[in-house]
């Protein structure tokens, strides 16, 4: 059995918390144009501000958002 989507979120959030500092908000929506969008936004002062992804299933919008995510960490040596 896979991980959940509440499993995925809290992932996201403690690399978020791990790399960044401190995320302010992870979560996933439905929009009727974009299907799934997933966001993390970062607290003020960040210089990231926010990431997000979109597909048209939940989890792959999950994937893409912690993709991304490890692609900013790999680009700006954050390990």
């Amino acid at each position: 059995m896979g991980k959940t989507t509440s499993q995925r979120i809290l992932e996201i959030y403690e690399l978020a918390n791990q790399h960044f500092g401190d995320a302010k908000f992870v979560g996933i929506k439905y929009d009727e144009f974009d299907g799934w969008v997933a966001k993390i936004k970062f607290h003020k002062g960040s210089p990231n501000g926010s990431l997000s992804a979109r597909d048209a299933e939940a989890r792959v919008a999950l994937e893409k958002l912690k993709n991304r995510m490890l692609k900013v960490i790999e680009r700006y040596n954050l390990t």
